[in-house]
């Protein structure tokens, strides 16, 4: 099954299983409702990720049109609902500060191309290794940053501006709160209450749109007594035919080139080898990003659904709908968890859902344009703070501060300040580094040798004082193998025979494997005889090749140590008494 399940083209894998199992009516119906609903609440929060990422908002929703339609079509996952998502805003931001719009459409592209290759790779499953504290670490994190980045607009400041350091963001904030507008202040208030108390009231209607309606319709009464409220409208406009409009341009996506769109000097990009070497670094923390939380969501939709996602094909839809959404204008796209949830409680049965989510944002794009320019930028700074506090996590990160190892909480508490004060990509790669030492002393502390009374081993009992006993646990490897197999020398110069039971070893590194052969080296060269008691068959094959065998008699694998009991009383009684 794993076989013909490798043999499969990886493109389009959940699209043929759902179909390959019959599509009825039924099934039909439940990707439409579930389309409808995810597609009525994605295209707020598209809009509202491009503006914290930097960009004008139909950006987002392009995003969600091309990527969301390409992923799910090409993916390996029935359920994933795919677009822009919060995760990316702490990442894209600086990328369009440094590079304008077109250096974040650039580094979409070349991390569609990593993800291509790692699909290719087959290696979905690695992405299962990243230890859990890192990813809670820097989600949280994450989600700290959006929050603190929504304040602007949810307040109405002014004069802000974007910088590079958290605290200086901080301190930005903090000397403009004098700015604060009250027309802002009161829809992002009540778009906010309305978002949280909502759920409470009733589940039927997505809260998104009822909570923009209402402020939307706040902040017309509050323009209309000449109170000032900033709008979609009023931030973001589009030219047609020498006109400036207010708001989005009402235009399914059209084809363009990305290194034609405008850097952060205003002037298109000019794209060399330097170039891209500069934005490798964000391609490459865009594409693991993407990988972890795509595959992360499959996970989740496949525990409410009851199925199975292929990972490296889910990794090749990725990669491919991350490859060409930017000639549409379109940035980086992943899976959403919130979104896939959605999706599949409302009904979805296979990827035709999230189609369906595509169609209903062009729709919107297309008929509805005019009216996102009434859209209050409180309200959709007020959904982004529901956003990045379901992100957070906070209440599951302060119990597992609680009651997680101290280690572990060490892990998640460095990810989670670095993400914060620095970025993501320092975040997860010291996170990573802290993991692995924890995990390498975690394997060292399991890993031992000693030095065990051989009468007390019913098989070597009754046996002289020459014979001594050793046993090896846990697998030997660099940081392991020296306090492993340090007792062995200590033996006194009467042993002529040792025992080293290997029965628990499971794993032998280069390592390991050359200070091991350098201690039988020496415990022959004192004259003993080794006998390597239980050394399962892979360890075995790499002592073999390294020329750890039988030795003129000095050095023996037996199965047990009953058979090594037998070999040492077989050779005291050939030996003279001298010897003995």
């Amino acid at each position: 099954m794993a076989a013909e399940r490798k043999r499969q083209p990886l493109l389009f894998a959940a699209l043929r299983e759902s179909f390959r199992q019959g599509y009825s009516r039924e099934m039909l119906r439940g990707d439409l409702v579930a389309g409808l609903t995810v597609g009525v609440i994605a295209i707020p929060l598209a809009m509202a990720l491009a503006i914290a990422v930097g960009v004008a908002p139909q950006h987002g929703l392009y995003t969600g049109i091309v990527g969301g339609l390409i992923i799910a079509l090409a993916g390996g996952s029935r359920f994933n609902i795919s677009g822009p998502t919060a995760a990316f805003v702490v990442i894209l931001l600086p990328i369009t500060q440094q590079y304008g719009i077109g250096g974040l459409l650039l580094v979409t592209g070349m991390s569609g191309v990593i993800l291509l290759a790692l699909g290719l790779a087959r290696m979905g499953s690695l992405i299962q290794f990243v230890p859990y504290p890192v990813v809670l670490g820097f989600t949280a994190g994450i989600g700290i940053v959006i929050a603190t980045l929504q304040i602007k607009d949810f307040l109405g400041l002014q004069g802000v501006g974007q910088h590079d350091s958290y605290v200086d963001q901080l301190q930005a904030l903090g000397a403009a709160l004098p700015s604060i507008q009250p027309g802002d202040t009161l829809v992002g208030a009540v778009t906010l209450t309305v978002l949280i108390a909502w759920p409470y009231l009733t589940r039927r209607v997505p809260g998104h749109l009822i909570a923009l309606l209402v402020g939307s319709l706040l902040a017309a009464i509050i323009l209309h007594l000449e109170i000032p409220v900033s709008t979609l409208g009023s931030r973001f406009s589009y030219e047609i035919d020498g006109v400036i409009h207010g708001g989005i341009p009402p235009f399914a996506p059209q084809w363009l080139l990305p290194w034609t769109l405008p850097g952060a000097s205003g002037q298109p990009l000019t794209v060399d080898f330097n170039l891209l070497r500069e934005l490798l670094p964000y391609a490459l923390a865009v594409a693991m990003l993407g990988a972890i939380e795509s595959l992360l969501c499959a996970v989740v939709a496949d525990g409410m659904a009851n199925t199975r996602h292929d990972p490296n094909a889910e990794l090749m839809g990725q990669g491919l709908g991350n490859l060409v959404v930017p000639f549409f204008g379109g940035i980086p796209a992943t899976a959403a968890i919130a979104r896939t949830a959605t999706s599949v409680r409302s009904g979805a049965r296979t990827p035709m859902a999230a189609v369906v989510h595509a169609l209903v944002i062009l729709l919107a794009v297309v008929l509805l344009a005019d009216l996102f320019s009434y859209l209050p930028m409180a309200s959709l700074a007020a959904m982004l703070l529901v956003v990045a506090w379901n992100m957070s996590e906070i209440p599951h990160v302060l119990r597992m501060l609680r009651i997680g190892p101290r280690q572990d909480t060490w892990v998640l508490l460095t990810c989670l300040v670095l993400t914060v004060l620095f970025d993501m990509v320092l975040a997860v790669g010291v996170g990573l580094l802290l993991a692995s030492a924890l995990f390498i002393k975690r394997m060292v502390d399991l890993s031992q040798g000693s030095a065990v009374p051989h009468q007390s081993h019913q098989a070597l009992a009754g046996l002289p004082d020459s014979v001594a006993l050793y046993q090896i646990a846990g697998p030997l490897f660099f940081a392991a193998a020296d306090k492993a197999l340090s007792a062995m020398a200590r033996h006194g110069e009467n042993v002529k025979h040792m025992v080293i039971d290997m029965h628990a070893v499971p794993s032998m590194d280069m390592s390991a494997l050359v200070m091991f052969t350098k201690a039988l080296e020496e415990l022959e060269r004192r004259g003993m005889e080794v006998y390597l008691v239980g050394v399962n068959g892979r360890v075995r094959q790499k002592l073999s090749r390294a020329g750890v065998g039988a030795t003129a008699g000095k050095r023996l694998f037996v199965p047990s140590a009953g058979r090594a009991g037998a070999l040492i009383r077989q050779r005291l009684v050939e030996a003279t008494p001298a010897e003995a």
